[in-house]
């Protein structure tokens, strides 16, 4: 499994520097939270500021990750096509935009939003940069460290509504950790061999026949029932546990494959509608 094509040009290549499925991902996260922390009262300019400044911050810190990581991406398969492996960008100008982006983007929160949910974005991207990357090659922690970032757009769109983070916004940062662990598990067992060879310690290196690691997919998605809307879990979520569960039986590239696949519909975090979080966090009463 390899990233899509490589774009052409020097601005396509800034734009695929800023792996724009993720930073997508990261903004509807981040606006669903905010609809669900507003009671549904959502006006037009602060969402639309909230996004963008999500997005500028996002880009920018993933573009960092790649100029951290450029060295072990020309040597991985999945990752040798990238701007600055291919040689479509040089090393300072990644640093330099990625660095404008992320400062363009807090400022932007700063300013227009509320200063808490800028601090949040920095720390989303100082959690992905100085925790997550470095730890990749020291421990399989770092998949569960790595999913802190991308939980933490939850805790910015709440902030962004409310100014503050309140329980509701725990639960559904919670929520959006541990959607994305089966996900990366099974990203982590495909592309084993890939990270083995740079180092990586995405899946267990104990775990040869990948019993650990899917059992880690049955655990997580488990964990999940009572926490998802009732609509996510019996309709995507059901069958995402299904897939997950085959998987774990069936540990092998085609059984994860099914799990990666199903894992990243949109029948998670983003894929309820946020009025059916709303009246589940109502029901709890944690807003």
């Amino acid at each position: 499994m390899s990233d899509p094509p490589p774009a052409k040009g020097k601005a396509g290549a800034l734009y695929e520097l800023t792996k724009p499925g993720i930073a997508g991902y990261v903004m509807m996260t981040a606006g669903v939270s905010y609809y669900v922390g507003a009671a549904g009262a959502v006006d037009f300019f602060p969402i639309i500021h909230t996004l963008v400044g999500v997005a500028l911050g996002t880009a920018g810190a993933l573009a960092l990750n790649q100029y951290v990581e450029r060295d072990v991406d020309a040597i991985m398969t999945r990752t040798q096509k990238r701007p600055l492996p291919s040689g479509r960008l040089q090393p300072r100008e990644a640093l330099a935009f990625g660095w404008a982006l992320l400062v363009a983007g807090l400022i932007y929160l700063g300013v227009l939003v509320g200063w808490l949910p800028s601090v949040l974005t920095a720390a989303s991207a100082a959690a992905y940069i100085l925790a997550y990357t470095p730890l990749k090659t020291r421990s399989y922690l770092a998949t569960l460290v790595g999913a802190v970032p991308g939980a933490f757009p939850a805790l910015i769109g709440w902030s962004a509504a409310t100014g503050t983070v309140e329980f509701g916004a725990v639960v559904l940062f919670c929520i959006a950790f541990l959607w994305q662990l089966p996900h990366v598990l099974a990203l982590a067992w495909i592309l084993r061999e890939d990270y083995a060879r740079v180092g990586f310690f995405l899946s267990p290196p104990t775990d040869p026949q990948g019993v650990r690691i899917g059992r880690h997919m049955v655990y997580h998605s488990l964990s999940l029932l009572n926490h998802l809307p009732h609509g996510c879990a019996r309709a995507g979520g059901g069958h995402a546990r299904f897939f997950r569960i085959r998987g774990y039986r069936d540990a092998t590239e085609q059984g994860s494959t099914r799990v990666l696949v199903v894992s990243g519909l949109p029948a998670g975090p983003v894929g309820a509608t946020p009025d059916r979080y709303r009246a589940r966090l109502n029901v709890s009463g944690l807003v």
